[in-house]
């Protein structure tokens, strides 16, 4: 059991540990001390993690846990988007009694994030998710005297309860099936037996179970509600940091079961479901965030692309990992701006913001852009990876669905961004800002957009050709 295998984990445990702890000594004035304590906390995890980077490819803790390249990257992304997430939340919560207590509980739901993204056991698997999905249902329902965060957090609560039922009766019929939870021990076993009717059960139940965590059908209910009720901070976490360890997660394990079980067919089935009736849902929105939620619905669809041709081309993982990038990058900035403007949600509130602050509006134009898909920003670099991984893969249907939902997005991304140049803004109330934290969240994650969409050959570069053990 070597620790030092997973002391960037250990990092943001014990940061989680030291800012709760924090919390309790000091007068709630100064509870952005917590704040910054934890950020300190993910930039050594971050930079203990990429030290991981230059070593060998291996399985530690009796195979439980894997350090690859992929593994590392998207802990990389996780603590840097937990990161961006927590600079919302100073400003936003400094009259909250629990305002310290906050950054123990996204640490502690950024370490759940980490534990999926490197699980090699099903076991494992299971706690990450579980410490991922009981932080969140916190995070969701955090303004427990506004009655639409408590809705949000009781509907994340209620759906996660069920989608995480059925992870565990899936991986429960997964260990009697195959006689263990190791992924190696199960690779071999299935290698040594034909599937069976429940295994291809069982497999389905974990596919649906994994997908609650990413927000796909048909356990995406919860994000639309927790993006429009939860905290604007929470939930610019909830809608990006969870999903990249699901992503990887989801390929890792599927990757273990050959073409024959036809779970490639079913999670290309699911991207296509997810990602048109997220943007169709999304058509109808009023509230930004609510939009943005549904947003987020249809990015998992995309993101499933990359994962139901993983194994099949080399570029299949590079390109999930970059499209996750992308969206991390465009999602938080869109959420960072609505946290700066003091959580202005309404459509309607958004009229003639170009003349009153261009840089926020510059910065929203940037993200809503991203997540269409327009050149030269992340989006842009991410969606194009995914066309051509799907195309090569054989699987058109994919490619052509993924170009038809960025045509629908295009519609509802510009009800938002029309009123903002062309109408005038409604009287003559000033729009006020956060502060400078939210403020830094804002220029961070619009500088990442920016940033992954021209390097994108670059960041492609720095990922290589990584493959997911065992």
């Amino acid at each position: 059991m070597p620790i030092g295998d997973i002391v960037p984990e250990v990092a943001v445990l014990l940061a989680a540990v030291a800012a709760l702890l924090l919390a309790c000594f000091v007068p709630q004035r100064r509870h952005a001390w917590c704040g910054l304590l934890a950020l300190l906390g993910l930039l050594v995890a971050g930079g203990l993690c990429a030290l991981q980077l230059s070593q060998p490819p291996r399985l530690s803790f009796s195979g439980s846990w894997a350090i690859d390249a992929a593994s590392i990257w998207a802990r990389l992304l996780i603590i840097a988007a937990a990161a961006v997430a927590l600079l919302c939340a100073p400003e936003w919560l400094h009259s909250d009694r629990r305002h310290g207590e906050y950054y123990a509980v996204l640490l502690l739901s950024t370490l759940g994030a980490m534990m999926m993204a490197g699980a090699a056991d099903t076991l494992q698997l299971v706690m990450g998710m579980l410490l991922a999905s009981i932080t969140g249902y916190v995070m969701a329902a955090y303004h427990r005297d506004w009655a639409v965060s408590v809705e949000a957090g009781m509907k994340y609560f209620l759906l996660g309860a069920f989608a995480n039922s059925l992870l565990m009766v899936g991986i429960a019929l997964l260990y009697g099936l195959l006689g263990s939870s190791n992924y190696a021990a199960m690779a071999a076993a299935l290698a040594a037996s034909p599937a069976s009717p429940l295994l291809l059960l069982a497999l389905a139940l974990v596919i649906v179970g994994i997908g609650f965590k990413l927000g796909a059908v048909p356990a995406h209910a919860w994000l639309p509600d927790v993006a429009q009720g939860a905290p604007a901070p929470a939930a610019a976490f909830l809608t990006v940091v969870p999903k990249i360890g699901a992503a990887i997660a989801l390929a890792r394990l599927l990757l273990l079961f050959d073409d024959a079980s036809g779970w490639r067919t079913l999670v290309a089935a699911m991207a296509v479901a997810t990602m048109t009736l997220g943007n169709l849902a999304a058509l109808w929105q009023t509230d930004l965030r609510r939009l943005l939620g549904w947003s987020s619905v249809s990015q998992a669809g995309y993101a499933l692309m990359a994962v139901a041709v993983v194994g099949l081309i080399a570029q299949a993982l590079p390109a999930l990992l970059l499209f996750l990038a992308g969206y991390a990058a465009a999602n938080l900035a869109a959420f960072a701006v609505v946290t700066q403007l003091r959580g202005r949600t309404a459509l309607h509130d958004y009229r003639g913001l170009a003349t009153q602050r261009p840089w926020v509006t510059a910065v929203l134009t940037l993200a809503l852009l991203s997540l269409t898909g327009i050149p030269p920003l992340a989006g842009f670099a991410g969606k194009l990876m995914l066309f051509v991984t799907t195309l090569d893969a054989g699987f058109v249907v994919l490619a052509v669905a993924l170009l038809v939902n960025t045509v629908i997005s295009l519609f509802y991304y510009l009800r938002v961004l029309a009123p903002m140049f062309f109408e005038p803004a409604p009287g003559n109330t000033a729009v006020e800002l956060l502060g400078r934290s939210a403020g830094m969240a804002v220029f961070v994650a619009a500088v990442a957009t920016v940033g992954v969409g021209l390097g994108a050959g670059a960041v492609l570069a720095a990922f290589g050709a990584p493959r997911l053990l065992p």
